[in-house]
């Protein structure tokens, strides 16, 4: 430990062995031992005790909408990094819709670069698009280093971001496994929607009916059958039907090389809470129900659904309207994100090393972050330090997002973070920032 530059040391530790009291020694950004709690502390290294305060690794969050350029009044890079950083989040990896332009060619990714390059507080990479015209486009993508590609099977939600029929589907995932990329899919099938009725209004029972659990089942379903193939690598984001849960599971157990991700709404808020015109809570796929919630859980316990993240999608407050069909779909979740899912974990007994496993090794994981992820020698010293025992009250008015507007509000959430580390330098303690820190990430693998 003699050349290290930072020391910090707590008596609980997440380590991939498990979580411990020790010493952990950083230069040059980098984890370079993790070390007894008593190790002695170099001549010159800068110190840290966190006390009971609990060491974890920074999270990493492989699905968010920036929505910068374009949609900047919506979130941009600035406060949506600075957000993740307040949620003990040091690592994300933007979704490629719902900027102007999306993540669709080599050109808009590079947009996207220039514009976030000065703004990230914490480190960001970049999702690629799959779109009905652009099959040409994805390996030149995944060469310039996107992490894989999205596709919608039902409507996007903004017009320049259009969904894959079936046969686009197919020649899309050729493509993609034809490099060994990894394409990451909306699944809801768009005739069971079609199909379901709509009648608008502000209830959400009749949102919820809109929204039907076979839509997700029966895209699931397709998304298995053509990833099994083509011998493809495929992950299904934001599952909400537990119904679909089987089929997943089957489908790991022949060996497709099929991943899922739920997200904190589905695992803490339940569709029996929700009030009529509360489109705050309007996601799509939607919140279900409290049976159904239970069934996820399970599902994470067993390994069947690999991991949690944000899919946080904001807009400005005008558009979360009084009517479910007509409000923006999407839920806040960057700052909260941590305490939400630890408040509930805890509940149902599971330990602060799951929530690491899902929110940060998993995900990490997912994206070849092999540098992410972990507290361990030759990984990027970014942590999180959570008082887990520590309560709050959300307050709207508290969060870093652009626009404050939660699902979460007014709800007491365990688990406070007291400062963010990237890459060995803390750059939020006790809600105040550093300027920028955060690099630029791409795929190396």
């Amino acid at each position: 430990m003699s050349d290290a530059e930072l020391v910090v040391r707590s008596t609980r530790v997440i380590t991939p062995e498990g979580t411990r009291a020790a010493t952990v020694a950083v230069a040059g950004g980098k984890i370079t031992a993790v070390l007894p709690y008593d190790a002695q502390v170099p001549p010159g290294a800068r110190f840290e005790d966190f006390g009971d305060d609990v060491l974890l690794p920074g999270l990493v969050d492989t699905h968010v909408h920036v929505n910068d350029p374009g949609r900047t009044h919506w979130e941009g890079f600035w406060t949506a990094t600075r957000a993740a950083a307040a949620g003990g989040i040091t690592t994300l990896i933007d979704m490629p819709l719902n900027s102007l332009p999306p993540t669709t060619t080599v050109d808009n990714l590079r947009t996207k670069q220039e514009v976030a390059a000065a703004k990230a507080h914490i480190d960001v990479g970049f999702w690629g698009g799959a779109l009905p015209d652009n099959v040409k486009d994805l390996r030149p993508l995944h060469d310039a280093g996107v992490f894989g590609f999205k596709a919608f099977l039902s409507p996007s939600g903004v017009d320049e971001f259009p969904h894959l029929d079936q046969d686009q589907l197919a020649r899309s995932l050729a493509e993609i496994a034809g490099f060994g990329g990894l394409l990451i899919v909306h699944a809801e099938d768009p005739h069971h929607l079609e199909a379901a009725p709509q009648q608008g209004g502000p209830k959400y029972a009749d949102f919820l009916a809109s929204r039907p659990r076979d839509a997700e089942d029966t895209a699931i379903a397709g998304l298995i059958a053509q990833a099994k193939r083509l011998d493809a690598r495929v992950h299904v984001l934001h599952l909400s039907s537990s119904d679909a849960l089987p089929l997943i599971a089957a489908a790991k157990a022949e060996g497709v090389r099929i991943t899922v991700e739920t997200c904190p709404h589905y695992l803490t808020l339940t569709a029996e809470e929700v009030p009529d015109g509360a489109s705050e809570f309007k996601c799509c796929p939607p919140i279900r129900e409290s049976a159904n919630q239970d069934l996820l859980w399970q599902a994470l316990a067993d390994g069947t659904i690999d991991c949690v993240v944000t899919d946080h999608s904001p807009s400005t407050a005008d558009l979360k309207t009084a009517d479910f069909a007509t409000a923006w779909g999407g839920i806040s979740g960057l700052q909260l994100s941590l305490a939400a899912v630890w408040t509930q974990a805890r509940e149902r007994g599971h330990g602060l090393e799951d929530v690491v496993r899902w929110m940060s090794s998993r995900t990490a994981a997912l994206a070849g972050l092999d540098h992410k992820g972990a507290i361990e020698a030759g990984r990027d010293a970014d942590f999180a330090v959570l008082a887990p025992d520590e309560t709050f009250t959300v307050d709207p008015a508290a969060l870093q997002h652009r626009n404050r507007v939660t699902a979460y509000a007014g709800k007491t959430l365990s688990g406070v973070v007291k400062s963010t580390w990237l890459r060995g330098e803390r750059i939020v303690l006790d809600g105040e920032f550093t300027d920028p820190k955060g690099q630029l990430l791409v795929r190396t693998a």
